[in-house]
Order: structure tokens, then C-alpha cells, then sequence
């Protein structure tokens, strides 16, 4: 077979896009996995604060309950609304990193979308490839019979002038 397929450049530029989207869909994949991380460490640093806001309350009520001195009191309530606002602190960390998880999330959607359109696109170009060669078979194989029934014609009449000679 002869003839190159015209649409080989095309096919080449395609592929080279696909494998582009491949790279960058393992990449988002990565930044999500850290994304995720990230949380799990914000998530573990705020569950920490809240079992030591748990903590402080019992050793209040514990305080309370023995009688305790009133200005001793008074410090674990400071001490108490200290922890609370790093329990706050705590829970913002972790809502402003769900937020770059979710993010995450979506880049790599995204991109995953991305990568599928390029896999049709490398698709339809190799199904148009091997229609394109079936076509040229089928155009090379009559050639070939016109070539044949040619010859054979000119055969024909060469071995009538023959007989005529003779």
C-alpha cells in the first residue's frame, strides 16, 4: 500500500493532547490526594482542641463540685473560652480545607472529562483510519481487476490476430 493516510499529522497532534490530558488527570489526582491529606491533619488537629475543650470543662465541673476557690474558677473560664476560640480557629482550618478538597474534586472532574474527550477524538481518528485503508484496498483491488481484464482483453486480441495468421 503506497499511499499515506493524509490525516496522520492530525492523528499524531491528537495523541500527543491525549497523553497531555493523561498527565495532567495523574496530577490533579496527586494535588487531591495532598489536598485530602491536608484535611485529615486539620481534622485531627481540631478533634485534638475539642477532646481538650472536653477535658478542661470536667476539670471545671470537678472544680465546681469540690468547692473549689472562686478566682481559681475564674481562670479555668478564662482558660475555657481561650480553648473555645482555638476550637473556632480549629473549625475554620478544616471548613477552608474541605473547601480545597472539594476544589481538588473538581480539577480532576474536569480534567478527567478532558482526558475522555481526547480518548474519542484518538478514537474516531483510528476508525477513520482503518475505513480509510479498507477504502484503499478496495480501490487498489479494482485497479488490479481492470488491469487484469486489460491484460487479459489484449491477450485475447493478440491471440485472435494470431489465429488469423496463421
Amino acid at each position: 500500500m503506497g499511499k499515506k493516510y493524509p490525516l496522520e499529522q492530525l492523528a499524531f497532534i491528537k495523541k500527543k493532547k491525549l497523553e497531555e490530558a493523561e498527565r495532567i488527570l495523574r496530577e490533579k489526582k496527586e494535588k487531591l490526594a495532598e489536598e485530602e491529606e491536608k484535611l485529615r491533619k486539620v481534622e485531627e488537629a481540631r478533634d485534638k482542641a475539642k477532646k481538650h475543650k472536653i477535658d478542661k470543662l470536667e476539670q471545671l465541673r470537678g472544680a465546681l463540685d469540690e468547692g473549689e476557690r472562686t478566682d481559681k474558677i475564674e481562670d479555668m473560664r478564662i482558660y475555657l473560652k481561650l480553648v473555645n476560640e482555638k476550637l473556632k480557629q480549629h473549625e475554620k482550618k478544616v471548613q477552608d480545607q474541605q473547601k480545597q478538597v472539594e476544589k481538588a474534586e473538581e480539577e480532576v472532574e474536569t480534567a478527567r472529562k478532558q482526558m475522555l474527550k481526547r480518548q474519542r477524538d484518538v478514537e474516531k481518528l483510528k476508525e477513520h483510519k482503518k475505513e480509510w485503508k479498507h477504502e484503499i484496498h478496495r480501490e487498489m483491488e479494482k485497479e488490479e481487476a481492470i488491469e487484469a481484464d486489460e491484460i487479459g482483453g489484449a491477450r485475447f486480441i493478440m491471440e485472435k490476430r494470431k489465429k488469423k495468421r496463421k
